[in-house]
This record gives structure tokens, C-alpha cells and sequence, in this order.
């Protein structure tokens, strides 16, 4: 896991560079605007479902019992901040791993990583099918583990969702650029475990209010030096590889 830790190092390090500020911003309001949006014209709707799974998590029948009505709307309120927070860092992360990537890519590539080669093993039809198998897979996961939060055992989902959000969309993104396609499946393949490490970690932040509001460029930038470390590790080794066969022969 040593290779892990150094990945959230530099990013912590890239995350205070000037460079890094103005991509660090819009990606936040664009997805709270979007959600501000959708809350507006669709909040009845939204305050509907919301009650109808706080009465699967047995949530619902107690707001009803509440005495005061200002009470049971204060809960609901927060309640209904809770799960709009996640969902702007949601929205975040995938506006961050299919338009920010690229910006971020550079930078990193250009300073820690000048001499590695580009192949441009991924595409952004690729990003876009990640993002969205990423998306369904979590959705999937909240749906099908909704029946834990009445035993308590919830309180896992969150982090588990999150490391898998994390570790899905932005392991192709980190390669894309530089990477073959065989590079890619390689790299993902042999490091599935410590993938899974760095997304839970960056995940944790997604959960420190304030803090969370970094927690997509700092999971992107951990992913970079992630993913462009092992790809000039494999490459070394391959090198390494063809001259020993070269001096054998």
C-alpha cells in the first residue's frame, strides 16, 4: 500500500498549487446549480420518495409521531440535506473525471511524469460508458442494501459505495491519456486491491463537510499519481524485460 499513501501525498501537495484553484470551482457550482435546479421545480416529487424510504428504513412512522411540527420538519429538512450534499459530490465526480481529467492529467504528466509516453489507450466515449456503468452499479448498490440500514449494518454503505465510485470512474480516466488499452486492463488488473484502498480512503473525505466540497479534484489528482506511477513502473520493467532477453540471446 506504500504506493497508495504517495498518491494522496502529491495530491494533497498538487491540491494547494495556484493552478489547481479556478478547476477545483466550477465543477461544484455547475453541479449545484444543477441540483438546486432540479430541487426547485421537482422538490414535492423528491420529498415523496425521500418519505417513502424513510418509511422502508421504519424513519417515517416516527417523523408522524413527532408532537411538534416544526421538529418533524426540521428532521426532514436535514434529512433532505443529507442526501443533497452526496448527490452534488456525486454529480462532482463525474464532471470531474469527463471534462476536468484532462486539465488535471497535464498538469501532473507535466511536472512528475515529462518523459512518459502518451498512447491514448481510452477515449471520451470511453470515459462517458465508465461513468455511466459507474453510476448504475452504485445506484444498484444503494437499492439493493437499503434493507441493512433497519439493522444497523448501513452505516457501511456509504463508505463501500463511495470506494467503489472512486476506484470505477477515475482508474480508466488516470490511464487513458498515456496508456494502452492492454497498459490499462494490466495496471487495473494486478493493483485491484489497492485501487479499492485509495478509493476508500479518498472516500472518507467525501464524508467531512466543508472538506468535501475538495474531495473530487483531491480523489482525481490521488488517481493521477496513481495510475501514471505504476504505468512508468510497468514500462521500466518491460524495458528491463527486452534487454535482459536481448542480452541472453
Amino acid at each position: 500500500m506504500p504506493s497508495v499513501f504517495k498518491a494522496i501525498v502529491n495530491a494533497l501537495r498538487d491540491l494547494i498549487r495556484f493552478k489547481v484553484a479556478w478547476i477545483i470551482v466550477w465543477p461544484i457550482l455547475v453541479a449545484t446549480l444543477f441540483w438546486l435546479t432540479i430541487g426547485y421545480f421537482f422538490w414535492d416529487n423528491f420529498s415523496e420518495l425521500t418519505y417513502q424510504a424513510f418509511s422502508e428504513m421504519g424513519i417515517g412512522e416516527w417523523l408522524k409521531n413527532v408532537e411538534s411540527d416544526w421538529v418533524a420538519v426540521s428532521i426532514q429538512s436535514l434529512l433532505h440535506i443529507i442526501i443533497f450534499v452526496p448527490l452534488i459530490i456525486i454529480t462532482t465526480l463525474v464532471i470531474t473525471t469527463i471534462f476536468v481529467m484532462p486539465a488535471l492529467i497535464k498538469l501532473v504528466a507535466n511536472r512528475n511524469y515529462p518523459g512518459l509516453k502518451r498512447e491514448h489507450g481510452g477515449s471520451i466515449s470511453g470515459s462517458i460508458i465508465n461513468a455511466m456503468l459507474a453510476i448504475g452499479i452504485f445506484i444498484l448498490m444503494w437499492v439493493v442494501t437499503l434493507p441493512l440500514w433497519t439493522i444497523g449494518a448501513g452505516i457501511i454503505i456509504p463508505f463501500v459505495a463511495a470506494a467503489f465510485m472512486n476506484q470505477q470512474l477515475f482508474r480508466y480516466d488516470a490511464l487513458s491519456e498515456h496508456a494502452s488499452k492492454q497498459e490499462i486492463k494490466i495496471i487495473c488488473a494486478s493493483n485491484r486491491f489497492s485501487l479499492w484502498g485509495l478509493g476508500l480512503l479518498t472516500g472518507f473525505i467525501q464524508f467531512v463537510p466543508v472538506i468535501n466540497l475538495l474531495a473530487p479534484i483531491f480523489t482525481a489528482l490521488a488517481f493521477i499519481h496513481f495510475g501514471l506511477a505504476h504505468l512508468k513502473l510497468l514500462r521500466a520493467e518491460s524495458e528491463k524485460s527486452i534487454r535482459d532477453i536481448a542480452i541472453d540471446q
